[in-house]
């Protein structure tokens, strides 16, 4: 790998690749294999995006056998771990002899009709933690030219300059006929109260709480799920790093986390067992496979909810703004959950001496350099795709490759509500949805060529493996990196054959590009059997026999009769649904069913 710098102030290629996420690698590499010259532009200093920063290669991957290509072959083969991911991707494109311009952003984008002409990029170096600069502090610092243009990052910045149409925020139900869109129920409800001086609604609410903005359910709006980041702790000295509160941290601004251990506290039946677990689901999170993640049934968790919105389409200070927001915050939790009188002593102590891992991020005093940024622009390209895709209601015939997960998508707001029965107001979360489980419908889904190009009004030389043309819960599917990089793999290509070609990226010959990505060991069509899902998990809240769910829940059996409010031996949606809020409503809700029941 040849890493460029500043001095190089111009750079003409077949291909250049915006952002070198593990998409844009792939783009990379597949351009080069396919006999074009290459650049990858990368903002940071890092390789890699969220796989060089806690997520695994395959850990977001359901169906392994329907993920072919360098996916399978190189990147499923990189580690486990982001020291290690970081320099085996370096190592691969050391392997291919292809450079990169590291701190350099898109400054614009020039274009002559509906073509991108050239990249005009600025010198702006991430901050010592790996936040973004809110500022260059080099305007024209490079250009590069090319024939076809990749945005391989996770924001879309290239589309964007080159005036390509997106959308960001939530669709109604009603855009796409999804069920699932827009507005969702409460989750999370809690019997908290909401303002700054309790009771009265005068003083205002709580920081980290959102006024309900009342809109319906299944109506838009401009929120979107919630980033946080992959991160590792350790009590380890030789690996620890303190976690030291930012220069503003303010106990106040913490106060709904307060109120919610003092809930916890007083409600959480098992012991000391059980509520530690509880209050560690504040922080440092769900351990998922090393690293830690959003809890998402938590009230609080290790992310700020309802800022991720300002992030989307949001400019440069923007950018920054959040990203610096949830190292604050993440920071603010662990000194507020070290020192407050409310937090039990034990988890105060166990808490304090928890500190990022150095061996993980030594060159970012263990912050992960990359922020989970799950979603932000999409395209909104000649095929948008839906829920029905999703769901296999759907044919294509210009598949480039597969995907399967269920849709998956965290809270996208904390807010005061109150109980529709009681009145009584409290603090809940919305947005929070994981239909299916990670396994989907069970049946791969294909992802059209049409989904990766703009309208050819818009632009006739880009492609986006990342943020592709998806409504806002397809996308909650087809988000995962195994996808992305399926997807570079073949925009790669895609690339490289309209430049041989002489036609547009929409104009390029689209079985003869199956035909390659087939030869490249791409899989384009699922063949095989279903993906065995979770046994009642192909659709949220739908159990198709008491069986299947006492096969899902060992030990919930005799929940089954209750939630089965129509007794005709299954769990509807609907049914499921009113569970939920049930629950949410009584927090006592296993001993008071248990007592219905003469248990």
């Amino acid at each position: 790998m040849t890493s460029l710098h500043a001095e190089t102030s111009s750079r003409k290629v077949d291909v250049c690749i915006y952002g070198a996420t593990p998409s844009g690698i792939v783009a990379a590499v597949a351009a080069h294999q396919e006999g074009c010259s290459v650049l990858i532009v990368e903002p940071s200093r890092w390789l890699g995006g969220i796989l060089g920063a806690g997520i695994k290669p395959m850990q977001d991957c359901a169906a392994p056998a329907a993920v072919g290509g360098l996916t399978t072959s190189r990147v499923f083969k990189l580690g486990n771990s982001p020291e290690v991911i970081r320099k085996a991707f370096a190592a691969w494109l050391e392997e291919e002899r292809i450079p990169v311009l590291f701190e350099h952003r898109v400054q614009k984008a020039e274009k002559a009709g509906a073509f991108i002409t050239k990249l005009v990029l600025e010198l702006a170096p991430p901050d010592a933690h790996g936040v973004p600069a809110p500022k260059a502090t080099q305007s024209d610092a490079a250009t590069v030219e090319a024939k076809v243009f990749i945005d391989a990052s996770y924001e879309g910045d290239v589309l964007a300059a080159a005036a390509v149409p997106y959308a960001v925020g939530r669709e109604s139900k009603d855009v796409f006929n999804e069920e699932l869109a827009g507005v969702g129920p409460t989750t999370n409800w809690t019997p908290i109260d909401p303002y700054v001086i309790p009771g009265d609604p005068q003083s205002g609410l709580l920081p980290l709480v959102d006024k309900d903005h009342g809109l319906p359910k299944g109506a838009a709006d401009d929120y979107t799920q919630a980033y946080n980041y992959r991160f590792y702790v350790t009590r380890d000295p030789a690996k620890r790093i303190p976690i030291e509160k930012s220069a503003g941290y303010d106990a106040k601004n913490f106060e709904v986390v307060g109120r919610y251990v003092e809930h916890l506290v007083r409600t959480t039946e098992g012991g000391e067992a059980k509520l530690l677990k509880r209050l560690r689901d504040i922080f440092p999170g769900w351990l998922n496979s090393g690293e830690y993640n959003y809890k998402r049934d938590s009230l609080v968790t290790i992310a700020p909810l309802g800022v991720s919105r300002y992030y989307q389409d949001g400019s440069r200070e923007a950018k920054t703004r959040v990203w610096q927001q949830h190292l604050d915050y993440l920071s603010g939790l662990h000194e507020f959950l070290s020192t407050d009188p409310r937090v039990p002593e034990k988890f105060r102590q166990e808490t304090a001496e928890l500190g990022l891992n150095r061996a993980m991020h030594e060159d970012t005093a263990g912050w992960p350099n990359q922020l989970y940024v799950r979603i932000s622009r999409r395209m909104q390209g000649p095929y948008v795709l839906t829920l029905a895709d999703v769901w296999n209601k759907t044919q294509v015939t210009d598949s480039v490759g597969l995907a399967l997960y269920g849709v998956d998508i965290y809270p996208v707001r904390r807010y005061a509500v109150a109980d529709p029965t009681t009145g009584k107001m409290g603090v809940a979360t919305e947005g929070n949805m994981f239909v299916g489980g990670a396994e989907g419908t069970g049946h791969p889904y294909p992802i059209p060529y049409r989904a990766l190009t703009p309208k050819a009004e818009a632009c006739g030389n880009l492609l986006v493996p990342v943020c592709f043309s998806a409504s806002y819960i397809a996308y909650a599917s087809a988000r995962m990196e195994p996808v992305f990089c399926v997807m570079g793999e073949s925009a790669g290509v895609a690339a490289s054959q309209a430049i041989h070609e002489g036609v547009t990226v929409q104009q390029i010959d689209v079985a003869k590009l199956q035909q390659t990505l087939l030869k490249r060991g791409q899989i384009l069509q699922w063949t095989g059997p279903s993906v065995r899902p979770k046994p009642g998990a192909v659709a949220a809240g739908e159990w198709e026999s008491k069986e299947a769910w006492s096969e899902a829940k060992p030990g919930w059996e005799w929940l089954f009769p209750f939630i089965d409010t129509s007794k005709d031996g299954k769990i509807s949606r609907d049914e499921h649904e009113a569970f939920q809020e049930y629950k949410q409503k009584h927090p006592d809700w296993v001993k008071e069913l248990k007592s219905k029941q003469g248990r």
